[in-house]
């Protein structure tokens, strides 16, 4: 086979493989070169859900599924209608691995092991004859007339930056004059106040999360955890990714409110409880939805006794133990990262990339992918599914004009 041109994948990760895969299965005839500064390749796609590797969402449809990333929705919209996650568990599928969806809607390998993800892409690398350059950083690129050069001499025609959030990637793109957004951590937990600590390990299915104070309105439903600092849980989750630049600037120290039960006014249970339970004693009327130890937390909170039946409460606890429940304020001081999904929002800035392309609009022949570019979303497969869109969507056009 005659080598027409060379291409240079710079990050070993996510986005990086499967632009290389998918670039070399179309186009044997280019020489694609890996080049990751590591020891290990798909280091993220390892410890990924778990070790299980959650590697999309089951939302088809592209307009919803923009909806799941805070910075980046408009500009994807174009590529997830061309690449989307039906796209990838069929691409996932032609190579033998069956991808399947939980009961939240995450989607992960039948084998529940990221090493079926890896093996799948090291076997299909290899067996395109990608080459993979472990311990080689990148560190620097040179436009010339007729080419692209990096390290100071090796000649590519076309460069594809793949290297996720690190400071590697961003200072070369800097080199070519494109902008970076100042990074900011997203995806993290909440650090309150102490009575919540004692209810670790408790959740409640469906509550309502609230920031308060802030320049914007951020109010997310779903579900929330209890943890040994404080709260976590979906809806916590995507208050922090979708405030990420607001609680930035507040230093992680701003009021929050989690109505534990959105679907119940508590007034109107309240009064209902007085009329038809008046002997019953408050702590044993615990509603349906909630977990004993967290009713029994909240009562406390409102000062309710513990031995006060519902003929017993005042007009002043009435309304004490209606807010505690239905809007329950908390002060957020500091935050902690969710497991291994640490995001960053941040990166090259977008309006600098043809979305259509994933080429820079400064360099021609010089293309992004992943989380290197200012997009994130919340937890749940979707910031895999960017990577897997926007470097497929690269692959597609450096296969069409190089």
């Amino acid at each position: 086979m005659v080598i027409t041109a060379r291409v240079a994948i710079i990050g070993g990760g996510a986005a990086g493989y499967f632009c290389a895969i998918n670039l070399a299965e179309q186009r044997p005839d280019l020489s694609i070169t890996i080049y990751e500064a590591s020891k290990q390749c798909l280091a993220k796609v390892k410890v990924s859900g778990g070790g299980r590797c959650n590697v999309t969402h089951d939302c088809f449809e592209a307009k919803e599924l923009v909806g799941n990333y805070p910075r980046g929705h408009k500009a994807l919209l174009g590529p997830f209608h061309q690449f989307g996650p039906e796209q990838l568990i069929e691409w996932f599928a032609q190579r033998g691995v069956v991808i399947r969806a939980e009961a939240d809607g995450r989607m992960f390998p039948e084998s529940n092991t990221s090493q079926t993800i890896i093996d799948c892409f090291e076997d299909a690398a290899t067996a395109a004859g990608v080459r993979v350059e472990k311990t080689t950083a990148v560190k620097n690129i040179i436009q010339s007339d007729e080419a692209l050069l990096i390290n100071d001499g090796v000649s590519v025609d076309a460069i594809v930056i793949a290297t996720g959030s690190s400071a590697s990637g961003h200072q070369l793109a800097q080199s070519l004059g494109h902008h970076i957004i100042d990074g900011v951590p997203s995806l993290f937990t909440f650090k309150c106040d102490a009575w919540v600590h004692a209810l670790a390990g408790l959740s409640v299915a469906n509550a309502t999360v609230s920031l308060i104070g802030l320049s914007e309105t951020f109010e997310m439903q779903g579900p929330v955890l209890c943890t040994h600092w404080g709260v976590s849980g979906p809806a916590v989750l995507k208050c922090s990714a979708w405030a990420a630049r607001a609680l930035h600037a507040c230093d992680y120290k701003c009021a929050f409110e989690i109505n534990w039960l959105p679907v119940i006014d508590m007034l109107a249970f309240i009064d209902e409880h007085r009329q038809q339970h008046g002997k019953k004693h408050i702590i044993n009327s615990c509603p349906e939805a909630l977990p004993k130890r967290l009713w029994m937390a909240l009562c406390e909170q409102a000062d309710i006794d513990e031995g006060n039946a519902w003929s017993q409460i005042s007009k002043a606890g009435r309304l004490s133990l209606a807010q505690t429940v239905n809007a329950c304020q908390l002060q957020m001081n500091g935050k902690t990262t969710f497991k291994e999904e640490f995001v960053t929002a941040g990166g090259i800035d977008r309006d600098e990339i043809n979305w259509k392309s994933m080429q820079s609009k400064l360099v021609p022949r010089v293309y992004f992918a992943g989380e290197c570019i200012d997009v994130d979303a919340v937890t749940g497969g979707f910031n895999f599914q960017h990577a897997w869109t926007s470097a497929w969507l690269a692959a597609q056009d450096i296969t069409r004009n190089l």
